[in-house]
């Protein structure tokens, strides 16, 4: 399968992504990790992306597109891949598409993570991530066995600047008017479907995949 994931801040599209590719084989391309990535090597690049994430604001297509668009063209020789968080623009979308219609391997479903203000506002507010892996972690509801200490590879967490209350309130802004209207995009294409972001990640795990199955594509045996 190739699927995009689309929501707010907050919905959960990184969580669900990382379930989706470990227990469905697919490969997890998050262009926010390769971003941060970018920023945490501190070359010129990365610097202008660390200032777009410090405000909230996207970084520029051309840079993000290319950096994503290279790791989608590697997996798309593979058994599937979930992209999440792009893209967040019309000209990423197109450019996606693009280079997906000339590889033959079009995308088969965009899922909308539908999340309510005061959820996305929860999650950004307690979220720690791990400064190595990436993993998320929540003040509240999903606490690493070692306080500041990742589950998965030992590395320290940190909350993310663009997750303070300042940041929080532009990045909104800025779905709304750039990332949102995405919705009417794949809808024109009868590839989107809306499930409820408000779930837990393994509640939506178990939605996403009774999707799967009753659009065929997945076996009905599949877990």
């Amino acid at each position: 399968m190739r699927l995009i994931l689309l929501g707010p801040p907050g919905a959960g599209k990184g969580s669900q992504a990382r379930v989706l590719s470990e227990r469905l084989g697919l490969t997890h391309i998050a262009s926010g990790d390769l971003l941060r990535e970018a920023a945490r090597a501190q070359t010129p690049v990365g610097r202008q992306v660390q200032e777009c994430l410090t405000r909230g604001e996207l970084v520029p297509d051309t840079l993000v597109t290319e950096m994503v668009l290279a790791q989608v063209s590697r997996a798309t020789g593979g058994r599937g891949f979930v992209l999440d968080g792009f893209p967040r623009t019309h000209a990423q979308a197109e450019a996606l598409d693009g280079v997906l219609a000339a590889a033959g391997a079009p995308i088969d479903r965009v899922l909308y993570l539908e999340t309510s203000p005061v959820m996305v506002r929860s999650r950004l507010a307690g979220r720690w991530v791990c400064r190595s892996c990436g993993m998320n972690y929540h003040a509240t509801n999903l606490l690493p066995r070692r306080p500041g200490v990742c589950d998965r590879c030992d590395g320290s967490l940190e909350q993310r600047p663009d997750d303070a209350p300042q940041a929080i309130a532009q990045r909104l802004q800025v779905y709304e008017t750039q990332t949102a209207p995405l919705l009417t995009y794949y809808r024109q294409q009868g590839l989107l479907r809306v499930v409820d972001g408000n779930l837990s990640v393994e509640a939506l795990y178990q939605a996403l995949l009774a999707l799967f199955q009753r659009e065929r594509l997945l076996p009905s045996d599949a877990a």
